[in-house]
């Protein structure tokens, strides 16, 4: 059994830990094979929005690294806005018009 000392003298992360292992130690068998499969199934959704998500990842990365793609052509907006069906208050609005 841990002292009131030693727990403290322990990072936040450390007790987080000794927690989980503690609660995962109570488990029964069909309880930590339900959860292995919960975990397998979350990771597996988030391996998968990480591969989806690529693209924003490497255009983030050139964003700090490329000064170009700070360097917007406000023509092209412009021309693009002059096309849609915007009504003229929502576009003042918006900064646009």
């Amino acid at each position: 059994m841990q002292s009131e000392g030693d727990v403290l003298d322990v990072g936040p992360r450390e007790r987080v830990k000794q927690f989980a292992q503690q609660k995962w130690g109570n488990l029964n068998d069909r309880q930590k094979s339900f959860l292995k499969k919960g975990w397998g199934i979350i990771s597996y959704k988030w391996r998968w929005q990480i591969a989806m998500n690529i693209t924003y990842l490497s255009v983030f990365i050139l964003d700090r690294t490329n000064p170009v793609v700070h360097q917007f052509d406000m023509a092209v907006l412009n021309a693009v806005v002059s096309k849609l069906p915007i009504p003229e208050m929502i576009s003042s609005r918006m900064g646009l018009g």
